[in-house]
């Protein structure tokens, strides 16, 4: 789940970042000149929402490796990771895309997760836990599934779907935040935002970013049944049944940082409303999917 709880903390920290460098440098108070100017306000907000995205995307494999202290396996030293290395590079062969950078993350929790803004230059990590819980076969299948991630390219997809979220963010928190500032000013045309305007806006960015984040996590639960799918084709259907039922018994609330939940292939357990905010669906639904495949 790493991955995506990564990019949307990441993602939300700039848009946030870059609507208080706009307020310090005046640029709200231009756009609510003689009004509301709302041509604008829909340009302004399209390259800072498309932006904080871009620049979230691009961060990715940075963060990644920062929040979890994965170490990039650069020449193997041990039998391990020389599989690991070689099982990517031929995974990576067989789904058309570049060899990926492989690295080691210490942690006791079963996981892995892919990132990086280019399909040919991506990262795969993998946590020590991963390696000491599971059998070769049911890693392949894990590897297999974080390289059908990059080879379907879902963090670009991702990044679109979240720069097209943040415009509306942007737009609405704007909206909002003039209008409570007109009625707390008596509808005073001619005097610039105030500090209605200011807080409101902030306030609203933070709420409709993380309603916008259910949509982010909506569109990560749908491709996890895509990246499961790959993984049977790459290690075998067999393996990747086997690899989630592992998952299954060794089930604990995942451990990675948030920014990276959702690209990880652990991506825990939920009901009812707690699933709106499960980057993952339940390992039942996912195991169940793969079998009316078979």
């Amino acid at each position: 789940m790493k991955r995506i709880f990564l990019f949307l903390v990441t993602n939300l920290a700039v848009v946030l970042l870059l609507g208080i460098v706009a307020r310090l440098l005046g640029v709200d108070r231009f756009l609510h000149q003689s009004g509301l100017n709302l041509p604008s306000l829909l340009i302004f907000a399209a390259i800072f929402g498309m932006g904080g995205s871009l620049i979230s995307l691009l961060m990715s494999k940075w963060v990644a490796k920062m929040s979890v202290g994965a170490q990039v396996i650069e020449q193997p030293r041990t039998q391990t990771e020389r599989w690991l290395v070689e099982t990517v590079r031929k995974q990576a062969q067989a789904a058309g895309i570049g060899m990926p950078d492989v690295a080691l993350y210490d942690s006791p929790e079963p996981n892995a997760f892919a990132t990086g803004a280019n399909r040919n230059a991506a990262l795969v990590a993998v946590s020590t836990g991963l390696l000491q819980q599971m059998t070769e076969d049911e890693v392949e299948a894990v590897l297999g599934h974080e390289i059908s991630h990059v080879a379907n390219g879902d963090m670009v997809t991702l990044s679109l779907i979240q720069g097209v979220l943040n415009t509306f963010v942007i737009v609405l928190s704007r909206v909002v935040g003039y209008l409570v500032d007109r009625a707390l000013s008596s509808n005073n045309e001619n005097r610039g935002p105030g500090v209605g305007y200011m807080l409101t806006s902030f306030v609203m960015e933070m709420l409709f970013g993380v309603l916008a984040s259910l949509v982010v996590m909506w569109f990560s639960r749908y491709r996890e049944f895509h990246a499961d799918a790959g993984g049977a084709r790459l290690a075998g259907r067999g393996k990747m049944i086997a690899a989630l039922e592992r998952l299954r018994q060794l089930h604990e609330p995942s451990q990675l940082p948030s920014q990276m939940a959702a690209f990880g292939i652990n991506g825990g357990l939920g009901e009812g409303l707690r699933k709106l905010f499960m980057t993952h669906p339940p390992l039942e639904e996912r195991i169940a999917a793969l079998r009316r495949q078979a």
